[in-house]
């Protein structure tokens, strides 16, 4: 089933989140999948489900990836919860494309519309009646009510709603015990508050639980017909060698954006993944022939991350290829925010007042680890920072420009998903054989 929602901020993590650990609670094997580019809620999802939360992201991936992907993600499972982004219908411009709406008719999903029902009650049955009619080909089955105010409140928008045909599978009071921290790009990473994340989940499974009608719910997800496509699986890699460069991922609780698909997609073309912690490990993998270094919130721990002197040493001096995206080509300038940082990109950043935030159709100039001079690429940007480079972009696209690209790195603030573009990790595999010289 797929949770939707008229608009951002109508709780939809909230119910997602709860309904996922509320039916594992059950003994049920939950898939947890968001739709969009999203990194965060993904982890609440992953805590919640106890298995890797996926994006599905027709605009970075392609239409025809959304459910391949998504069974993938769902191999072994009893069933499977989708949360969507922003309002049902709010996609790429002026269109629905990637939107909630559009990967629920790419799965043939029931949706269930989570609506914010304080300051109002019969309105509430105008508001779903638009969102149940506006589109035929998406079949809204059910709605869970959010911020109910009283008894009184939820029995006048129950029989709104009954008048309008549409049932209701649950009814949540307001309760701030479960609200999670957030900041400048979104809800705190779980991986930055884990015991308080743990103590958040739990929460809302027992919040869902007491409050929406589990089996109800359930009925409709099995009403989602089988979907005629065959699970995605990672492309093996072309020449098949027996020898397994370490690729060496960033992790830890400033780079925490990552797409689960590319630690198998690493595997996969012939490599093994070490994850490593700027923040603490002095030294890289044993034997690292490359480097990804994703996404996440170095501004927010550019102290501890310039502290880390011998590590920044080693990435200043590596020989092997690098991929960075957002946080991990922060991490790779010259300066962040006034501190040191490692110098492999010729350029200084700072923290800005302007979120860049955007799906993006770029073209790469030149050649690097993971790009081809004539290449497009779709990606997307989500950030408060900006870098002011001391050399040409890497990538440009209608608008704009950005990265930094030679034989050795790759870094920009464009997130890509790989399982669009498998042969990246085939790319950054490929030119890691020869061992990383560290001067």
């Amino acid at each position: 089933m797929v949770v939707a929602a008229p608009s951002s901020g109508s709780g939809k993590t909230t119910v997602a989140t709860g309904l996922m650990a509320a039916l594992r609670g059950r003994g049920l094997r939950v898939s947890p999948h968001k739709v969009g580019p999203d990194y965060i809620d993904p982890g609440y999802h992953a805590l919640a489900a106890g298995r890797p939360g996926r994006n599905l992201d027709p605009w970075l991936t392609g239409e025809d990836l959304v459910a391949p992907l998504f069974l993938h993600g769902a191999a072994g499972c009893d069933v499977a919860v989708v949360e969507g982004v922003m309002g049902m219908f709010d996609g790429r411009g002026d269109t629905d494309f990637a939107s909630t709406a559009h990967v629920a008719r790419l799965l043939d999903a029931p949706v269930v519309l989570v609506v914010d029902a304080a300051r109002q009650s019969r309105s509430v049955a105008a508001l779903v009646h638009g969102f149940v009619t506006f589109d035929p080909r998406v079949r809204v089955g059910g709605v869970v009510l959010n911020r109910v105010g009283s008894a009184r409140h939820e029995e006048l928008c129950r029989a709104a709603l009954a008048g309008a045909g549409v049932p209701v599978l649950g009814a949540i009071g307001r309760d701030d015990a479960v609200s999670a921290p957030s900041r400048h790009l979104g809800l705190v990473p779980v991986a930055e508050r884990e015991s308080e994340a743990v103590t958040a989940v739990d929460r809302l499974a027992a919040l869902v639980a007491r409050s929406c009608d589990l089996d109800a719910l359930l009925r409709l997800a099995r009403s989602a017909p089988p979907l005629p496509a065959r699970p995605w699986s990672p492309p093996p890699a072309p020449d098949r060698r027996t020898d397994r460069p370490v690729v060496a991922v960033a992790g830890g609780p400033a780079f925490t954006f990552e797409y689960a698909e590319h630690a198998e997609l690493l595997r996969a073309a012939g490599a093994d993944v070490a994850v490593f912690d700027p923040l603490h490990d002095e030294r890289l993998p044993d034997g690292t022939a490359a480097l990804v270094i994703g996404g996440g919130f170095p501004e927010v721990y550019a102290a501890e991350l310039a502290a880390n002197e011998p590590l920044r040493a080693q990435v200043a001096a590596f020989g092997g290829p690098i991929a960075a995206e957002c946080a991990g080509l922060l991490y790779l300038c010259e300066e962040l925010d006034g501190r040191r940082m490692c110098g492999r990109v010729p350029g200084v950043a700072r923290m800005t007042d302007r979120l860049t935030l955007g799906y993006r159709d770029a073209v790469a100039l030149a050649d690097s680890p993971l790009t081809r001079a004539g290449e497009r690429y779709r990606g997307h940007e989500f950030h408060r920072t900006a870098v002011r480079y001391a050399g040409g972009p890497l990538f440009r696209w209608e608008g704009g420009a950005d990265g930094f690209g030679d034989a050795r790195v790759t870094a920009s603030y464009l997130h890509l998903h790989w399982a669009g573009r498998p042969e990246l990790a085939q790319r950054l595999v490929s030119s890691s054989r020869s061992p990383s010289v560290l001067r």
